[in-house]
């Protein structure tokens, strides 16, 4: 009900002209808005260099400095275990984390500064019909929730970004931006980011991570086509990317890192080979059948090209083989020039323009080897040969097709329905974490942006496959869901895991009784710790005790431990041991790199019990001490029985 806005108009008229001069602000009430950047406007209009605002390369949005702030602010929150929620929970080496990512990164930092082989992120697209998360520490979170408008049931700290907004890249790259920069603190020196995004935010997705990590560090843009859209006005945009990027890819160099993955269907093809040529009527019929599978098996994709190609059985061994090895010399000229005989004319054969590749010597070897080609007779040039059974990993390209449909299905076998839309492929998930990694089987892999946890599944069917020791930490938020059986998406994610665990044990037999199949949950929370500053008015109004309790009520020993592992910097997945020392209950953690008792009434027997098993930490809880005195006397207790302990109190 109002007039035209002629100056939206305008700029909107400038946009169908000169799209690269718009860019977004905040107008004068501080509300998102397009606008035109009059010196780059200027420069389009000119024939000559216009002097403006001073010139460098860099990725910058309104906001960006806020987000930097962001980033480095500090929070008073925990981690607190659900038990219930679990699966193995004192012995398992995974963490499950509900909440926001942010908070968790903070949280993290500490117990996992870099300790992370490889940080795999699946972030909202951007697609204008996203949420992206509101991070504002200049506000309470009660004012922050009230002005927004967008908490929950749950408690989620989502907002719209639709691409209506004036901020609509901003808004997204300023959720971005303190994710990527803690997270890489967490990466090893030799780990690797990759970072899963659609069409709509890969420009900026790269910016960003040459800005965080570094253009040098630049590994590789992988394109995973994951379907046909017929319904397409001009391309079938189906393409999602994986970029890559080491947190120091000079370290991989230096310590000769070489990706390398084992060939699809290699076994399969081996065993089909020898199978044909021991069933033959004739070496020409084994050649014809084993070329006959070789492509039916292709077009199915259940091999690639890389076993493909080896597409002839050698005479009289069956090995499959190619003879497509150039063996002469790669220059325009200058390569070595000596006879070579055909076998069976015995004269000699087409010298090649170039000339040879190798000394005579090598040559001869390589014939005597069986490992040179020759033609019918001597006018054919012999090419080099190589076998499928002596190359059993391959470099892995980066464009690759993988029907996104599958995961879809394989999600609704395991859970019974589709209860998360568009899963990642976590067949996809575990070739490429295993690829970045070496194949190490005990790599740690973080996961931001769990969603229905792929990563975590990935990472146990690994496990389950060989034996190994891989860990995930998956972080979700407890974004609500409309569902009868889940209320959130991280519940989920829980249950996803509980079911691909099972069915991952059950597959490894034998095999699946030392391997990993469990998660510790935790949840980001309010610190454990009471604010224990009041009023005289307030003390009018409850005990004394009760004012001067340090620890929020409905808080477990538990809760205690993890914000003390946290604060010390130790694994969160450390085991956990709980028993009973001259009658008060003590948490042993690591086998006693920490012993914890948060009893009300600490008494001199259990500490010097405590102090006689010389931990290398200990902790109590401040009010379980009757006095100063008391506690006091812990110490020296502790400086006398077992003085290299270092002792607190919370």
């Amino acid at each position: 009900m109002t007039s035209p806005d002629l100056t939206r108009a305008n700029i909107d008229k400038i946009a169908a002209l000169f799209p690269m001069v718009v860019t977004e602000t905040l107008d004068a009430d501080g509300e998102p808005s397009r606008a035109i950047d009059f010196d780059q406007l200027r420069q389009e209009l000119s024939d000559h260099i216009v002097d403006g605002a001073a010139e460098r390369y860099q990725l910058d949005w309104p906001g960006k400095r806020a987000a930097a702030f962001v980033a480095n602010a500090p929070i008073a929150k925990t981690l607190r275990p659900a038990r219930d929620e679990s699966v193995e929970f004192d012995t398992t080496k995974n963490l499950f984390i509900e909440g926001d990512n942010l908070d968790a990164l903070k949280l993290l930092q500490e117990s996992y500064l870099g300790k992370v082989n490889v940080i795999y992120i699946d972030p909202p697209y951007n697609t204008g019909n996203d949420f992206v998360y509101s991070d504002d520490f200049a506000e309470s979170s009660a004012d922050y929730l009230e002005r927004s408008g967008q908490k929950s049931d749950s408690g989620d700290r989502l907002v719209a970004n639709l691409d209506s907004s004036g901020r609509f890249h901003s808004d997204w790259l300023s959720m971005m931006y303190p994710r990527l920069k803690l997270a890489r603190g967490l990466l090893r020196d030799d780990g690797v980011i990759i970072a899963a995004i659609g069409d709509q935010e890969h420009a900026s997705l790269r910016l960003l991570l040459d800005q965080v990590f570094g253009a040098d560090n630049f590994i590789s843009d992988v394109v995973w086509q994951g379907g046909r859209k017929n319904d397409s006005r001009y391309v079938s945009n189906g393409a999602d990317y994986m970029l890559i990027y080491a947190k120091n890819e000079a370290k991989l160099s230096e310590l000769g890192v070489r990706w390398r993955e084992p060939k699809v269907g290699l076994d399969t093809a081996l065993a089909k080979a020898a199978s044909i040529w021991s069933t033959r009527q004739s070496d020409d019929d084994a050649s014809a059948q084993w070329k006959a599978w070789l492509k039916s098996k292709k077009s199915a994709g259940e091999i690639t090209d890389s076993v493909a190609r080896y597409d002839q059985l050698q005479p009289g061994t069956g090995r499959p083989m190619n003879t497509y090895g150039n063996i002469t010399w790669p220059g325009g000229g200058g390569g070595l020039t000596y006879e070579i005989l055909h076998p069976t004319t015995r004269k000699a054969v087409s010298l090649p323009k170039t000339g040879w590749r190798f000394q005579k010597p090598e040559m001869d070897r390589r014939i005597a080897a069986g490992e040179i080609w020759f033609g019918a007779d001597e006018t054919a040039i012999p090419r080099g040969i190589s076998f499928l059974d002596d190359t059993s990993e391959q470099v892995a390209i980066s464009v690759f097709e993988q029907d996104r449909k599958a995961a879809s299905t394989d999600m609704r076998n395991l859970m019974g329905e589709i209860v998360f839309e568009n899963p990642k492929d976590r067949r996809v998930l575990a070739r490429w974490l295993r690829l970045v990694t070496g194949g190490s089987k005990d790599a740690v892999i973080l996961d931001l942006f769990a969603g229905s946890g792929s990563t975590g599944h990935a990472v146990m069917d690994l496990n389950a496959a060989d034996g190994g020791r891989r860990r995930f930490i998956l972080v979700q938020l407890d974004e609500a869901v409309d569902h009868p059986d889940y209320d959130t998406i991280a519940s989920i994610s829980r249950e996803r895991l509980r079911r691909a665990g099972a069915q991952a044990k059950q597959a490894a037999g034998l095999l699946g009784d030392d391997v990993d199949f469990g998660f510790r949950s935790l949840h980001v929370a309010t610190t454990n710790m009471a604010d224990t500053l009041t009023t005289a008015d307030d003390l009018v109004q409850a005990a004394l005790s009760d004012a001067i309790d340090s620890v929020k009520p409905g808080r477990t020993d538990e809760d205690l431990l993890f914000q003390v592992l946290l604060g010390w910097g130790l694994d969160l997945a450390e085991p956990i041991e709980i028993e009973e020392v001259a009658d008060r209950r003590v948490l042993s953690v690591a086998d006693e790199a920490l012993i914890a008792c948060f009893s009300r009434d600490v008494s001199d027997a259990a500490v010097r019990a405590i102090a006689a098993r010389h931990p290398l930490r200990a902790v109590f809880l401040d009010a379980g001490f009757a006095t100063d005195a008391a506690r006091i006397n812990a110490e020296q207790i502790f400086r006398e029985v077992s003085p290299e302990t270092e002792v607190r109190a919370i």
